[in-house]
C-alpha cells in the first residue's frame, strides 16, 4: 500500500477527502477549527511537493442545497492555515468545480461545495414517504446506487491521486470517502497523516497492546456502548463503566438510584455483561458512590451517597469521592488506556470532578509510560476543557468511527484503500 510519506505529489492533482464539519455560530464563524488544523499537514505536503489539491468535504446534514451548510463559511479560515489562498466552487459537480480543478497549477488549492448537498455522496434516497411500496423503495435504493457511482467517477476525474485524511467518515460507504477509491489505482489512492495516525492509535491499542489495559466507558446509554464493551472483555483487563450507564448497572444489581437516568430494559443485560466480565477474568469496575442532586442543573442542591442508596427525588450526575480515588488507581497503575465517555455530566461546572479525577489519572499513566487513546465526542470536550489534551498519547478525531474500529467492525474507508 502506498504511504503519504513515500509519494512524491509533484506535478499531481489530489482529491483529498477531509472532514471539516466544524462548529459553527449563528454568525458562520468557526468556534472549534480543530479539525480543519488536523488536515493541515496532509494538504501542505503535497502543496510543497509541487501538487495541488481538491479538497472535498461535508458540513452538517443538509437535505439537499442549504446556504446555511454552505463550505464558504470556512474558506477564509482555511486559506489562512495552508497560507495559499484556496479557490472555491460553487457546487462540486458543477461546469466551475471540472474547469477550475482542470486549470490548478501546482501549489494551488481548490475547496468543493459541500458533498452532501447530493443525496449520491450518502447513496440514499431522499424525500421518499414512510409509507412508500417496498417495490418504491428498492427502485430509488438501486437509482441512488448508480447516482452514488456516477458521483464518485466525477470526483475523481478531477484529480490523479486520491487521499483520504477523514477518519471521521471511515466508517461510512459514501461517494467520496469509499466508492471514489475505485477509480484509482492501488499506487495512486492513500491515507493522509490523519488518518495514518488514528489507524495507527487505535491498531496500537486493540493488537500491540502493554498490558494492564484499562478501558474507561462512559455514556448515558449501555444499548449504544453494547458492542463495544462486549469486544472489550474480550482484551482489557480492567473495564471501568462510567456516566449514566452507572445506574442501569446498579439497579440490576439491586440498588437504589432515585431519579437517576436507566434503562429498565437493559437490566438483564448489565447483568450478562456482569457475568462476561467474570468469565473473561477482567476486573469489571463500577462506581462506589455518586454525587447526586435535586435537579438536572448546575445549581442543585447536592450531596454524596452509596451509589445503591439514593433516595426519591434525586439523580447521580457524577461519580463521588471514593469511586475517584478506586478509578485513578486502576488507571494510574495500567500501561495501555482508551477512554472513551465522562463520568458525569460535565458539561455542568459542579460535575466536573470525576471526568476531571480520571483524565488527571490519565495524564500521570501516560507520564510514567502509558499509551492512551481518549476517543468519542464528550471525552474530547472533557480533555480540552481541562487543558490536558496534548498530555494524552493520541487525541482521536473521530466519534462513530472510531467506536466501530474498536468494536471490530470493517471500516469501508479504510478498506477501499488498503483491501481490508
Amino acid at each position: 500500500m502506498q504511504t503519504i510519506d513515500k509519494f512524491n505529489f509533484a506535478g499531481e492533482k489530489a482529491f483529498v477527502r477531509v472532514d471539516f464539519n466544524v462548529p459553527l455560530d449563528e454568525q458562520f464563524n468557526i468556534t472549534d477549527d480543530t479539525r480543519i488544523r488536523a488536515a493541515v499537514p496532509t494538504l501542505k505536503k503535497i502543496l510543497k511537493d509541487g501538487g495541488s489539491v481538491i479538497i472535498g468535504s461535508h458540513l452538517g446534514r443538509p437535505k439537499g442545497v442549504d446556504g446555511k451548510y454552505s463550505l464558504q463559511h470556512i474558506l477564509p479560515r482555511v486559506s489562512e492555515l495552508l497560507g495559499v489562498k484556496v479557490e472555491f466552487a460553487s457546487d462540486c459537480l458543477g461546469q466551475e468545480a471540472v474547469e477550475k480543478s482542470a486549470v490548478l497549477k501546482p501549489g494551488q488549492a481548490l475547496l468543493l461545495e459541500n458533498l452532501r448537498f447530493y443525496a449520491a455522496e450518502e447513496g440514499k434516497p431522499r424525500d421518499l414517504a414512510d409509507d412508500a411500496p417496498e417495490e418504491t423503495v428498492k427502485a430509488a435504493k438501486k437509482a441512488e446506487k448508480a447516482n452514488q457511482k456516477d458521483m464518485a467517477q466525477q470526483l475523481a476525474s478531477y484529480a490523479t491521486v486520491y487521499v483520504n485524511d477523514a477518519f471521521g467518515t471511515a466508517h461510512r460507504a459514501h461517494a467520496s470517502t469509499a466508492i471514489i477509491a475505485d477509480f484509482f489505482d492501488t499506487g495512486h489512492k492513500l491515507f493522509g497523516y490523519l488518518m495514518q495516525n488514528e489507524i495507527d492509535a487505535v491498531e496500537k491499542v486493540l493488537r500491540d497492546t502493554a498490558h494492564p489495559f484499562t478501558a474507561i466507558m462512559g455514556g448515558s446509554k449501555v444499548s449504544s456502548k453494547i458492542e463495544i464493551i462486549e469486544n472489550l472483555l474480550t482484551k482489557v483487563d480492567n473495564l471501568i463503566i462510567a456516566g449514566g450507564m452507572t445506574y442501569t448497572f446498579t439497579k440490576a444489581l439491586g440498588g437504589k438510584i432515585g431519579e437517576s437516568i436507566v434503562e429498565d430494559d437493559k437490566l438483564d443485560l448489565a447483568l450478562s455483561l456482569i457475568q462476561k466480565a467474570k468469565d473473561n477474568n477482567v476486573n469489571l469496575v463500577l462506581a462506589v458512590d455518586a454525587k447526586i442532586a435535586d435537579s438536572f442543573s448546575n445549581d442543585a442542591k447536592t450531596q454524596f451517597v452509596p451509589v445503591d442508596a439514593i433516595p426519591d427525588g434525586w439523580q447521580g450526575l457524577d461519580i463521588g469521592p471514593e469511586t475517584e480515588k478506586q478509578f485513578a488507581g486502576v488507571i494510574e497503575a495500567s500501561k495501555t488506556i482508551l477512554w472513551n465517555g465522562p463520568t458525569g455530566v460535565f458539561e455542568f461546572e459542579n460535575f466536573t470532578s470525576g471526568s476531571r479525577a480520571v483524565g488527571n489519572a490519565i495524564v500521570k499513566a501516560t507520564d510514567k509510560g502509558a499509551f492512551s487513546l481518549v476517543g468519542g465526542g464528550d471525552s474530547v470536550a472533557c480533555v480540552n476543557k481541562f487543558g490536558i489534551a496534548d498530555k494524552m498519547s493520541y487525541v482521536s478525531t473521530g466519534g462513530g468511527a472510531l467506536l466501530e474500529f474498536i468494536e471490530g467492525k470493517e471500516l469501508p474507508g479504510i478498506k477501499a484503500i488498503r483491501g481490508y
